[in-house]
């Protein structure tokens, strides 16, 4: 059976998802609401010495001051599947001809699966959720440039701070939701675009924006 076979009960996704769409990596949420995501690096902050940490503190306060709009933070931690990882490393140790090399890609084999069977592998991803709530229906021309504005008043701000911001795409932010929806599934069965693109099809409703 497909992984993405639709639900018998076609308003259940859309019901729990709670979003009308995707168009131009905007999220288009019920009564008129939008959001665009951005993907922000990471600073170690206890790494900095403590000028520079003053530094960071000072110049996010005068951030958060310059946006005029309220951001949602999000940190999403996600289990590694390290299947294919391990597959990959079997098949590049059972091509080896220099017995050098052999012996440190079995040493590097065996370290990896010693530390997998009592730890997880995590990576950790952390967004900046940018909103645009329009008064009622307005022209999507017109939210999509307002909202620009905003996200690039916001990437500079992260900018300065050290931060690079990437917008996600529309089959980027499908993904997201993909992995909060269906997290197990996502973890073993990364969507291809071509899926993204089905699952677009099938579960966002097609409704003139």
């Amino acid at each position: 059976m497909f992984a993405l076979q639709k639900s018998k009960n076609k308003a259940s996704s859309r019901q729990q998802i709670d979003i009308k769409g995707v168009k131009d990596g905007i999220l288009i949420l019920p009564n008129h609401h939008y959001r665009v995501v951005l993907q922000v690096a990471s600073v170690n902050f206890e790494l900095k010495s403590e000028d520079e940490q003053d530094a960071i503190i000072d110049t996010y306060e005068s951030f958060l001051n310059s946006v005029g709009t309220p951001l949602q933070i999000l940190i999403r931690t996600r289990e590694i599947d390290m299947d294919k990882y391990l597959g990959d490393l079997d098949e590049r140790l059972s091509s080896e001809t220099e017995e050098v090399y052999i012996h440190q890609l079995k040493s590097y084999n065996e370290f990896i699966r010693s530390l997998i069977t009592t730890n997880k592998i995590l990576t950790r991803h952390f967004y900046v959720i940018v909103p645009y709530n329009a008064g009622g229906k307005m022209d999507f021309e017109l939210v999509k440039e307002r909202l620009n504005l905003t996200v690039d008043i916001v990437a500079k701000g992260l900018a300065r701070l050290g931060m690079h911001a990437k917008e996600l795409s529309s089959l980027e932010v499908l993904d997201l939701f993909y992995s909060f929806y269906s997290p197990q599934q996502a973890k073993i069965q990364p969507l291809t675009e071509q899926a993204l693109q089905l699952v677009h099809a099938s579960y966002i409703q097609k409704e003139e924006l």
